[in-house]
């Protein structure tokens, strides 16, 4: 599958929509943006089961500005819209294709398991620290 654009329209949809969504925040004027392109574009075509999505930093500023973008390109990954990976600088072949593989073979029960145990320890600690 090829990279596919995504706006702050359409973002949502995407990510609820599809089990594995890597996102790449890029603008035209970026060197490191230009030369991970590629990659990104190569790993698109080895994994179809998963969501190659790139987001136009300079024409989704908003979006850009909601993810708290400040150095691009930045990568993300979502699997089961849970957000899994972000990190600003570009990856190079082998290290996303170890990535790919590490968020395909995460037992997302477990996942949900861990967040839920960090949720419900916040207000625990939160209220401890208002004593």
């Amino acid at each position: 599958m090829a990279t596919i654009a995504v706006t702050k329209e359409s973002f949502e949809g995407v990510v609820a929509s599809n089990d594995v969504v890597l996102v790449d925040f890029w603008a035209a004027w970026c060197g490191p943006c230009r030369m991970f392109a590629p990659v990104f574009e190569e790993a698109s075509e080895r994994h179809p089961g998963a969501v190659f999505a790139k987001v136009d930093t300079e024409a989704e500023q908003e979006l850009a500005a909601s993810f708290g973008i400040m150095s691009i390109p930045t990568l993300m990954v979502f699997r089961d819209q849970i957000l899994l990976y972000s990190q600003a600088g570009a990856l190079p072949a082998a290290s996303l294709e170890d990535l790919l593989t590490q968020v395909e073979a995460l037992d997302m029960d477990e996942v949900r398991r861990q967040i839920a145990a960090q949720e419900s320890q916040a207000p625990a600690e939160a209220a401890a620290g208002r004593s």
